[in-house]
Protein backbone atom coordinates (compact mmCIF):
# COMPACT_ATOMS: atom_id res chain seq x y z
CA UNK A 1 0.00 0.00 0.00
CA UNK A 2 1.18 3.51 -0.80
CA UNK A 3 1.61 5.06 2.78
CA UNK A 4 0.57 8.45 1.15
CA UNK A 5 -3.25 6.30 1.05
CA UNK A 6 -2.77 4.84 4.61
CA UNK A 7 -6.29 5.12 6.34
CA UNK A 8 -4.24 6.29 9.57
CA UNK A 9 -1.93 8.74 7.87
CA UNK A 10 -5.08 10.59 5.63
CA UNK A 11 -6.83 10.93 8.87
CA UNK A 12 -4.26 12.05 10.77
CA UNK A 13 -3.87 14.71 7.49
CA UNK A 14 -7.68 15.61 7.60
CA UNK A 15 -7.70 16.25 11.78
CA UNK A 16 -4.53 18.95 11.03
CA UNK A 17 -6.52 20.46 8.75
CA UNK A 18 -9.88 20.20 11.12
CA UNK A 19 -7.54 21.72 13.82
CA UNK A 20 -6.40 24.60 11.74
CA UNK A 21 -10.51 25.65 10.76
CA UNK A 22 -10.84 25.45 14.53
CA UNK A 23 -8.20 27.43 14.87
CA UNK A 24 -10.01 29.84 13.09
CA UNK A 25 -13.20 29.57 14.77
CA UNK A 26 -14.39 28.64 10.89
CA UNK A 27 -17.00 26.55 11.81
CA UNK A 28 -18.92 28.53 14.20
CA UNK A 29 -18.27 31.57 12.43
CA UNK A 30 -19.91 30.06 8.63
CA UNK A 31 -22.87 28.58 11.16
CA UNK A 32 -23.13 32.44 12.55
CA UNK A 33 -22.68 33.72 8.82
CA UNK A 34 -25.84 31.38 7.46
CA UNK A 35 -27.90 32.14 10.45
CA UNK A 36 -27.92 35.60 9.57
CA UNK A 37 -28.22 34.84 5.78
CA UNK A 38 -32.16 32.94 5.77
CA UNK A 39 -33.17 35.36 9.11
CA UNK A 40 -32.20 32.94 12.25
CA UNK A 41 -31.29 36.08 13.54
CA UNK A 42 -32.30 35.51 17.02
CA UNK A 43 -31.37 31.82 17.60
CA UNK A 44 -30.33 31.13 21.14
CA UNK A 45 -31.98 33.81 22.47
CA UNK A 46 -34.14 32.74 25.81
CA UNK A 47 -36.54 36.00 25.94
CA UNK A 48 -40.46 34.85 25.64
CA UNK A 49 -42.08 38.23 26.08
CA UNK A 50 -39.68 40.08 23.99
CA UNK A 51 -40.83 40.61 20.25
CA UNK A 52 -37.97 39.08 17.91
CA UNK A 53 -38.29 41.15 14.54
CA UNK A 54 -35.63 40.30 11.84
CA UNK A 55 -34.86 43.33 10.12
CA UNK A 56 -32.42 40.98 7.58
CA UNK A 57 -30.03 43.62 5.85
CA UNK A 58 -27.56 41.64 5.38
CA UNK A 59 -29.43 39.49 3.04
CA UNK A 60 -30.49 42.29 0.84
CA UNK A 61 -27.38 43.65 0.67
CA UNK A 62 -25.53 40.21 -0.42
CA UNK A 63 -28.43 39.62 -2.87
CA UNK A 64 -27.57 42.36 -4.68
CA UNK A 65 -23.83 41.55 -4.42
CA UNK A 66 -24.34 37.76 -6.18
CA UNK A 67 -26.64 39.59 -9.21
CA UNK A 68 -24.43 42.34 -9.95
CA UNK A 69 -21.40 39.75 -10.16
CA UNK A 70 -23.54 36.81 -12.10
CA UNK A 71 -25.12 39.51 -14.48
CA UNK A 72 -23.05 38.44 -17.02
CA UNK A 73 -22.46 35.78 -19.14
CA UNK A 74 -19.31 33.03 -19.98
CA UNK A 75 -17.57 32.14 -22.97
CA UNK A 76 -14.69 29.99 -23.43
CA UNK A 77 -12.57 30.17 -27.02
CA UNK A 78 -9.52 27.72 -27.29
CA UNK A 79 -6.98 28.74 -29.59
CA UNK A 80 -4.79 25.87 -30.99
CA UNK A 81 -1.22 26.80 -31.32
CA UNK A 82 -0.28 24.71 -34.43
CA UNK A 83 -2.87 24.93 -37.46
CA UNK A 84 -3.11 20.54 -37.01
CA UNK A 85 -5.13 20.95 -34.16
CA UNK A 86 -7.91 23.98 -35.53
CA UNK A 87 -10.60 21.36 -36.12
CA UNK A 88 -9.67 19.82 -33.13
CA UNK A 89 -9.76 23.09 -30.64
CA UNK A 90 -13.04 23.61 -32.40
CA UNK A 91 -14.89 20.25 -31.27
CA UNK A 92 -13.45 20.63 -27.39
CA UNK A 93 -14.62 24.34 -27.38
CA UNK A 94 -18.35 22.92 -28.84
CA UNK A 95 -17.94 20.48 -26.39
CA UNK A 96 -17.05 22.78 -23.05
CA UNK A 97 -20.26 24.37 -24.41
CA UNK A 98 -22.56 21.39 -24.48
CA UNK A 99 -20.69 20.32 -20.95
CA UNK A 100 -21.84 23.91 -19.10
CA UNK A 101 -25.30 23.58 -20.49
CA UNK A 102 -26.18 19.78 -20.08
CA UNK A 103 -24.25 19.83 -16.26
CA UNK A 104 -25.78 23.26 -14.92
CA UNK A 105 -22.08 24.39 -14.43
CA UNK A 106 -23.36 28.12 -14.68
CA UNK A 107 -25.76 27.50 -12.01
CA UNK A 108 -23.45 25.61 -9.68
CA UNK A 109 -20.56 28.80 -10.14
CA UNK A 110 -23.84 30.86 -8.84
CA UNK A 111 -23.95 29.02 -5.83
CA UNK A 112 -20.86 28.76 -5.34
CA UNK A 113 -20.72 31.81 -5.50
CA UNK A 114 -23.85 32.22 -2.79
CA UNK A 115 -21.40 30.24 -0.39
CA UNK A 116 -18.42 32.69 -1.22
CA UNK A 117 -20.49 35.34 -0.53
CA UNK A 118 -21.72 33.93 3.20
CA UNK A 119 -19.37 31.93 4.35
CA UNK A 120 -15.82 33.09 3.13
CA UNK A 121 -15.04 30.56 0.49
CA UNK A 122 -17.18 28.91 -2.20
CA UNK A 123 -16.27 25.53 -4.43
CA UNK A 124 -16.81 23.47 -6.89
CA UNK A 125 -16.03 19.65 -7.32
CA UNK A 126 -15.79 17.86 -10.86
CA UNK A 127 -15.95 14.55 -11.31
CA UNK A 128 -16.29 12.46 -14.43
CA UNK A 129 -19.39 9.94 -14.11
CA UNK A 130 -18.46 6.99 -16.55
CA UNK A 131 -22.38 5.53 -16.76
CA UNK A 132 -23.64 8.83 -17.33
CA UNK A 133 -25.91 9.36 -20.17
CA UNK A 134 -25.30 12.06 -22.75
CA UNK A 135 -28.05 12.89 -25.27
CA UNK A 136 -26.66 12.17 -28.48
CA UNK A 137 -26.68 8.02 -26.40
CA UNK A 138 -22.56 8.06 -25.50
CA UNK A 139 -22.05 7.40 -22.09
CA UNK A 140 -19.59 9.24 -19.63
CA UNK A 141 -19.80 12.83 -19.02
CA UNK A 142 -18.61 15.29 -16.69
CA UNK A 143 -20.24 16.21 -13.31
CA UNK A 144 -19.93 18.95 -10.48
CA UNK A 145 -20.76 19.10 -7.12
CA UNK A 146 -20.87 22.65 -4.76
CA UNK A 147 -19.14 21.66 -1.90
CA UNK A 148 -18.53 23.47 1.54
CA UNK A 149 -15.17 25.45 1.47
CA UNK A 150 -14.09 24.10 4.79
CA UNK A 151 -14.40 20.45 3.66
CA UNK A 152 -11.91 20.99 1.55
CA UNK A 153 -8.14 20.42 3.46
CA UNK A 154 -4.90 21.40 2.41
CA UNK A 155 -1.73 20.33 2.81
CA UNK A 156 0.17 23.79 3.58
CA UNK A 157 -3.02 26.10 5.07
CA UNK A 158 -0.70 29.12 4.43
CA UNK A 159 -0.87 28.96 0.03
CA UNK A 160 -4.17 29.85 -0.92
CA UNK A 161 -3.46 28.24 -4.63
CA UNK A 162 -5.37 25.12 -5.01
CA UNK A 163 -2.98 23.60 -7.62
CA UNK A 164 0.28 24.40 -6.27
CA UNK A 165 -1.08 22.18 -2.72
CA UNK A 166 0.87 18.69 -2.38
CA UNK A 167 -2.25 17.42 -1.68
CA UNK A 168 -5.56 17.84 -0.87
CA UNK A 169 -8.50 16.18 0.70
CA UNK A 170 -12.21 16.39 0.44
CA UNK A 171 -14.20 14.93 3.05
CA UNK A 172 -17.51 14.37 2.43
CA UNK A 173 -20.46 12.55 4.48
CA UNK A 174 -22.20 9.31 3.23
CA UNK A 175 -24.84 7.16 4.55
CA UNK A 176 -23.62 3.73 6.07
CA UNK A 177 -24.98 1.28 3.47
CA UNK A 178 -23.11 3.61 0.61
CA UNK A 179 -19.97 3.02 2.21
CA UNK A 180 -19.69 -0.16 2.70
CA UNK A 181 -20.89 -1.00 -0.80
CA UNK A 182 -18.05 1.22 -1.79
CA UNK A 183 -15.59 -1.02 0.30
CA UNK A 184 -14.56 -4.81 0.03
CA UNK A 185 -16.28 -7.65 1.06
CA UNK A 186 -13.26 -8.56 3.74
CA UNK A 187 -13.16 -4.84 5.20
CA UNK A 188 -16.86 -3.80 5.63
CA UNK A 189 -17.58 -4.93 9.48
CA UNK A 190 -14.69 -2.66 9.98
CA UNK A 191 -16.80 0.45 8.63
CA UNK A 192 -17.88 2.65 11.42
CA UNK A 193 -20.30 5.32 11.49
CA UNK A 194 -18.84 8.25 13.19
CA UNK A 195 -20.16 11.84 13.98
CA UNK A 196 -19.24 15.55 12.91
CA UNK A 197 -20.40 18.10 14.79
CA UNK A 198 -18.55 21.14 12.87
CA UNK A 199 -21.01 21.03 10.02
CA UNK A 200 -24.27 23.53 9.41
CA UNK A 201 -27.66 22.33 10.14
CA UNK A 202 -26.72 18.84 11.14
CA UNK A 203 -29.03 16.54 13.53
CA UNK A 204 -28.35 15.96 16.64
CA UNK A 205 -27.76 12.33 16.24
CA UNK A 206 -26.07 10.32 12.79
CA UNK A 207 -25.93 6.85 13.95
CA UNK A 208 -26.34 5.79 9.74
CA UNK A 209 -23.29 8.34 8.36
CA UNK A 210 -19.98 7.84 8.10
CA UNK A 211 -17.26 10.65 6.96
CA UNK A 212 -15.45 9.61 3.74
CA UNK A 213 -12.04 11.18 2.64
CA UNK A 214 -11.00 11.81 -1.14
CA UNK A 215 -7.17 12.75 -0.86
CA UNK A 216 -5.57 13.88 -4.40
CA UNK A 217 -1.81 14.41 -4.38
CA UNK A 218 0.64 15.09 -7.00
CA UNK A 219 3.40 12.76 -8.68
CA UNK A 220 5.59 14.25 -11.03
CA UNK A 221 2.86 16.09 -13.59
CA UNK A 222 -0.10 13.63 -12.70
CA UNK A 223 -2.95 13.84 -10.26
CA UNK A 224 -3.25 10.58 -7.90
CA UNK A 225 -6.31 9.58 -5.69
CA UNK A 226 -7.61 7.51 -3.05
CA UNK A 227 -10.78 7.12 -0.75
CA UNK A 228 -10.83 6.29 3.06
CA UNK A 229 -12.67 6.10 6.17
CA UNK A 230 -11.65 6.57 9.49
CA UNK A 231 -9.96 2.71 9.71
CA UNK A 232 -10.89 1.26 6.17
CA UNK A 233 -9.06 1.81 2.71
CA UNK A 234 -12.27 2.21 0.09
CA UNK A 235 -9.99 2.66 -2.63
CA UNK A 236 -6.91 2.12 -3.64
CA UNK A 237 -4.46 4.75 -4.80
CA UNK A 238 -5.03 4.91 -8.67
CA UNK A 239 -3.41 7.62 -11.50
CA UNK A 240 -6.50 9.91 -12.32
CA UNK A 241 -4.40 11.26 -15.58
CA UNK A 242 -5.38 14.40 -14.47
CA UNK A 243 -2.77 17.33 -14.15
CA UNK A 244 -4.85 19.23 -12.07
CA UNK A 245 -6.46 18.87 -8.74
CA UNK A 246 -10.37 18.67 -9.73
CA UNK A 247 -11.33 21.20 -7.04
CA UNK A 248 -12.02 24.93 -7.65
CA UNK A 249 -12.53 27.27 -5.01
CA UNK A 250 -13.40 30.97 -5.01
CA UNK A 251 -12.53 33.10 -1.69
CA UNK A 252 -14.24 36.47 -1.30
CA UNK A 253 -11.72 38.37 0.03
CA UNK A 254 -8.30 36.63 0.00
CA UNK A 255 -6.60 36.77 3.44
CA UNK A 256 -3.05 37.31 3.64
CA UNK A 257 -0.64 34.14 4.30
CA UNK A 258 -4.54 31.96 4.77
CA UNK A 259 -6.17 29.31 2.31
CA UNK A 260 -9.69 30.72 4.11
CA UNK A 261 -11.77 33.63 2.43
CA UNK A 262 -13.44 36.09 4.81
CA UNK A 263 -16.92 36.41 3.78
CA UNK A 264 -18.85 39.78 3.07
CA UNK A 265 -21.15 39.83 5.78
CA UNK A 266 -19.35 38.52 8.80
CA UNK A 267 -18.11 41.88 9.95
CA UNK A 268 -21.53 43.44 9.72
CA UNK A 269 -23.37 41.05 11.92
CA UNK A 270 -22.78 43.39 14.78
CA UNK A 271 -24.52 46.09 13.23
CA UNK A 272 -27.36 43.31 12.38
CA UNK A 273 -27.33 42.82 15.50
CA UNK A 274 -27.91 46.06 16.90
CA UNK A 275 -30.57 47.06 14.53
CA UNK A 276 -33.15 43.99 15.21
CA UNK A 277 -32.38 44.80 19.17
CA UNK A 278 -33.32 48.40 18.53
CA UNK A 279 -36.29 47.18 16.61
CA UNK A 280 -37.58 44.95 19.66
CA UNK A 281 -36.82 47.37 22.19
CA UNK A 282 -39.04 49.84 19.78
CA UNK A 283 -41.87 47.37 19.89
CA UNK A 284 -41.65 46.43 23.27
CA UNK A 285 -42.26 50.07 24.52
CA UNK A 286 -45.35 50.58 21.80
CA UNK A 287 -46.78 47.44 23.33
CA UNK A 288 -46.27 48.03 26.81
CA UNK A 289 -46.72 52.13 27.16
CA UNK A 290 -48.35 53.61 24.28
CA UNK A 291 -51.99 52.40 25.24
CA UNK A 292 -53.63 54.25 28.33
CA UNK A 293 -53.31 52.64 31.64
CA UNK A 294 -56.81 51.98 33.94
CA UNK A 295 -56.05 53.65 36.99
CA UNK A 296 -58.96 52.78 39.77
CA UNK A 297 -59.83 52.97 43.46
CA UNK A 298 -58.93 49.81 44.69
CA UNK A 299 -60.82 50.39 48.29
CA UNK A 300 -63.83 51.17 46.09
CA UNK A 301 -63.61 48.37 43.24
CA UNK A 302 -62.19 44.96 43.88
CA UNK A 303 -61.41 44.47 40.38
CA UNK A 304 -61.68 46.18 37.16
CA UNK A 305 -63.01 43.86 33.87
CA UNK A 306 -62.79 45.49 30.47
CA UNK A 307 -65.28 43.00 29.02
CA UNK A 308 -68.23 44.60 27.41
CA UNK A 309 -71.38 44.92 29.25
CA UNK A 310 -69.96 43.36 32.19
CA UNK A 311 -71.21 45.26 35.72
CA UNK A 312 -68.39 45.93 38.18
CA UNK A 313 -69.52 45.76 41.86
CA UNK A 314 -68.27 49.44 43.46
CA UNK A 315 -69.05 50.17 47.61
CA UNK A 316 -70.38 53.97 47.72
CA UNK A 317 -70.85 56.30 45.62
CA UNK A 318 -69.82 55.27 41.98
CA UNK A 319 -68.96 58.48 40.69
CA UNK A 320 -66.11 58.66 43.46
CA UNK A 321 -65.29 55.06 42.31
CA UNK A 322 -64.80 55.44 38.42
CA UNK A 323 -61.20 54.78 36.92
CA UNK A 324 -59.19 57.53 35.46
CA UNK A 325 -56.55 56.96 32.40
CA UNK A 326 -53.04 57.48 32.19
CA UNK A 327 -50.58 57.39 29.56
CA UNK A 328 -46.58 57.38 29.57
CA UNK A 329 -44.32 59.80 27.69
CA UNK A 330 -43.89 58.98 24.36
CA UNK A 331 -40.63 57.09 22.93
CA UNK A 332 -37.96 59.05 22.00
CA UNK A 333 -37.39 59.96 18.41
CA UNK A 334 -34.00 58.86 18.70
CA UNK A 335 -34.37 54.91 18.68
CA UNK A 336 -36.02 55.61 15.14
CA UNK A 337 -33.71 57.86 13.77
CA UNK A 338 -30.67 55.52 15.26
CA UNK A 339 -31.95 52.79 13.35
CA UNK A 340 -31.99 54.34 10.07
CA UNK A 341 -28.77 55.72 10.71
CA UNK A 342 -27.56 52.03 11.16
CA UNK A 343 -28.76 50.59 8.39
CA UNK A 344 -28.40 53.20 6.13
CA UNK A 345 -24.51 52.94 7.42
CA UNK A 346 -24.40 49.51 7.08
CA UNK A 347 -25.87 49.44 3.25
CA UNK A 348 -23.30 52.26 2.42
CA UNK A 349 -20.12 50.49 3.98
CA UNK A 350 -20.95 47.38 2.81
CA UNK A 351 -20.88 49.45 -0.77
CA UNK A 352 -25.07 49.19 -1.60
CA UNK A 353 -26.18 52.06 -1.64
CA UNK A 354 -30.17 53.41 -2.37
CA UNK A 355 -29.19 54.23 -5.71
CA UNK A 356 -27.32 50.91 -6.15
CA UNK A 357 -30.28 48.96 -4.84
CA UNK A 358 -32.77 51.16 -6.67
CA UNK A 359 -34.17 52.98 -3.95
CA UNK A 360 -33.80 56.13 -5.92
CA UNK A 361 -36.70 57.98 -8.34
CA UNK A 362 -35.71 58.04 -12.18
CA UNK A 363 -35.92 61.81 -12.25
CA UNK A 364 -32.87 61.65 -14.34
CA UNK A 365 -31.86 58.46 -15.81
CA UNK A 366 -27.79 59.12 -16.69
CA UNK A 367 -26.84 60.40 -13.51
CA UNK A 368 -28.86 57.29 -12.12
CA UNK A 369 -26.76 54.65 -14.29
CA UNK A 370 -23.87 56.87 -13.72
CA UNK A 371 -24.29 56.50 -9.99
CA UNK A 372 -24.89 52.80 -10.00
CA UNK A 373 -21.67 52.14 -12.12
CA UNK A 374 -20.12 53.89 -9.60
CA UNK A 375 -21.51 51.90 -6.60
CA UNK A 376 -20.72 48.61 -7.93
CA UNK A 377 -16.82 49.72 -8.51
CA UNK A 378 -16.16 48.05 -4.86
CA UNK A 379 -17.26 44.45 -6.43
CA UNK A 380 -14.62 44.79 -8.79
CA UNK A 381 -11.89 42.93 -7.13
CA UNK A 382 -14.75 39.84 -6.15
CA UNK A 383 -16.12 39.93 -10.30
CA UNK A 384 -12.18 39.40 -11.21
CA UNK A 385 -12.15 36.89 -8.36
CA UNK A 386 -15.35 35.15 -9.87
CA UNK A 387 -13.65 35.16 -13.52
CA UNK A 388 -10.64 33.47 -12.28
CA UNK A 389 -12.58 30.51 -10.70
CA UNK A 390 -15.19 29.88 -13.65
CA UNK A 391 -11.98 29.94 -16.07
CA UNK A 392 -10.38 27.30 -13.42
CA UNK A 393 -13.64 25.45 -13.52
CA UNK A 394 -13.05 25.33 -17.04
CA UNK A 395 -10.13 24.42 -17.40
CA UNK A 396 -10.23 21.05 -15.01
CA UNK A 397 -13.22 20.49 -17.26
CA UNK A 398 -10.96 20.73 -19.78
CA UNK A 399 -8.76 18.31 -18.16
CA UNK A 400 -11.30 15.97 -17.37
CA UNK A 401 -12.54 16.06 -21.09
CA UNK A 402 -9.09 14.95 -22.47
CA UNK A 403 -8.11 12.46 -20.20
CA UNK A 404 -11.78 11.29 -19.77
CA UNK A 405 -13.82 11.13 -23.22
CA UNK A 406 -11.53 9.23 -24.91
CA UNK A 407 -12.63 8.15 -28.62
CA UNK A 408 -15.67 9.06 -29.00
CA UNK A 409 -18.65 10.00 -31.88
CA UNK A 410 -18.86 13.62 -32.10
CA UNK A 411 -21.67 14.96 -34.48
CA UNK A 412 -21.62 12.99 -37.87
CA UNK A 413 -17.59 11.93 -37.10
CA UNK A 414 -15.94 10.49 -34.19
CA UNK A 415 -13.00 12.34 -32.29
CA UNK A 416 -10.36 11.24 -30.34
CA UNK A 417 -10.25 13.90 -27.44
CA UNK A 418 -6.85 12.63 -25.77
CA UNK A 419 -5.08 14.42 -28.54
CA UNK A 420 -5.81 17.62 -26.99
CA UNK A 421 -4.38 18.37 -24.03
CA UNK A 422 -3.91 21.93 -22.33
CA UNK A 423 -0.22 21.85 -23.61
CA UNK A 424 -1.63 21.85 -27.09
CA UNK A 425 -4.39 24.40 -27.28
CA UNK A 426 -4.50 27.64 -25.09
CA UNK A 427 -7.83 28.01 -23.12
CA UNK A 428 -9.12 31.83 -23.30
CA UNK A 429 -12.07 32.30 -20.73
CA UNK A 430 -13.92 35.58 -22.26
CA UNK A 431 -16.39 36.37 -18.88
CA UNK A 432 -18.60 39.32 -18.74
CA UNK A 433 -20.10 41.60 -21.28
CA UNK A 434 -17.10 41.99 -23.37
CA UNK A 435 -17.72 38.55 -24.84
CA UNK A 436 -20.95 39.59 -26.41
CA UNK A 437 -19.86 42.81 -26.97
CA UNK A 438 -16.90 41.21 -28.70
CA UNK A 439 -19.26 38.76 -30.80
CA UNK A 440 -21.07 41.97 -32.00
CA UNK A 441 -18.38 43.76 -33.52
CA UNK A 442 -17.35 40.36 -35.18
CA UNK A 443 -20.60 40.39 -36.58
CA UNK A 444 -20.58 43.61 -37.94
CA UNK A 445 -17.05 43.87 -39.26
CA UNK A 446 -17.74 40.44 -41.11
CA UNK A 447 -20.61 41.56 -42.25
CA UNK A 448 -18.75 44.99 -43.63
CA UNK A 449 -15.72 42.83 -45.22
CA UNK A 450 -18.80 40.77 -47.13
CA UNK A 451 -20.89 43.79 -48.46
CA UNK A 452 -17.40 45.28 -49.33
CA UNK A 453 -16.24 42.08 -51.57
CA UNK A 454 -13.08 41.78 -49.78
CA UNK A 455 -14.87 38.29 -48.14
CA UNK A 456 -16.63 36.81 -51.38
CA UNK A 457 -16.60 33.18 -50.05
CA UNK A 458 -19.49 32.28 -48.27
CA UNK A 459 -17.69 29.25 -46.72
CA UNK A 460 -15.29 31.69 -44.99
CA UNK A 461 -17.81 33.75 -44.01
CA UNK A 462 -19.52 31.39 -41.83
CA UNK A 463 -16.97 29.84 -40.29
CA UNK A 464 -15.87 32.95 -38.92
CA UNK A 465 -19.48 33.36 -37.88
CA UNK A 466 -20.22 32.36 -33.56
CA UNK A 467 -21.70 29.29 -33.45
CA UNK A 468 -24.77 30.59 -31.22
CA UNK A 469 -25.58 33.04 -33.80
CA UNK A 470 -26.22 30.62 -37.05
CA UNK A 471 -28.48 27.22 -35.90
CA UNK A 472 -26.62 23.88 -37.55
CA UNK A 473 -23.64 26.02 -39.41
CA UNK A 474 -21.71 22.80 -39.61
CA UNK A 475 -24.02 21.63 -41.68
CA UNK A 476 -24.65 24.55 -43.92
CA UNK A 477 -20.86 24.99 -44.20
CA UNK A 478 -20.92 21.34 -45.77
CA UNK A 479 -23.44 21.95 -47.88
CA UNK A 480 -22.13 24.59 -49.97
CA UNK A 481 -18.51 22.87 -49.97
CA UNK A 482 -20.43 19.92 -51.71
CA UNK A 483 -22.11 22.12 -53.99
CA UNK A 484 -19.22 23.95 -54.65
CA UNK A 485 -17.36 20.28 -55.42
CA UNK A 486 -20.33 19.58 -57.64
CA UNK A 487 -20.55 22.39 -59.79
CA UNK A 488 -18.10 22.60 -63.14
CA UNK A 489 -15.44 25.61 -63.34
CA UNK A 490 -16.75 28.53 -64.78
CA UNK A 491 -15.35 28.73 -68.42
CA UNK A 492 -12.72 31.41 -69.35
Amino acid sequence: MNKKASPERVWREYEKGVAYNNSLNLYEQVKKNENFYIGRQWEGLCAPDLAKPVINVLRRVVSYFISMIVSDDVGATLTPFDQYNEKGAKILERELEKILEQSDIKSLARSALRDSAVDGDGAIYFYFDPKGKNPDGSTGRVRGEVIAAYDVHYANPYLNDVQAQPYIIVSSRRQLGEVKHMAHTGVRERIRPDHDSNRYNIGKKEDDMVTVLTKFWREGELIYCSKSTRDVLLQPPICTGLSRYPVAVMPWESVKNSCRGVSALGAMIPNQIAINQLFAMAIHHVKSQAFPKIIFDATKIKAWSNKVGQAIGTQGNPNDAVAGSFKAQDMSDQVLTLIDKLTQSTLEFMGASDAALGNVRPDNTSAIIATQKASSMPLEIQRLNFYRFTEDCLRIICDIVTTSYGFRRVGDEYFDFSRMSESSVELKVDVGAATYWSELMQMQTLDNLFSQGIITDAVTYLEQVPDRYVRGKAKLIESLKEKITASPPDKV
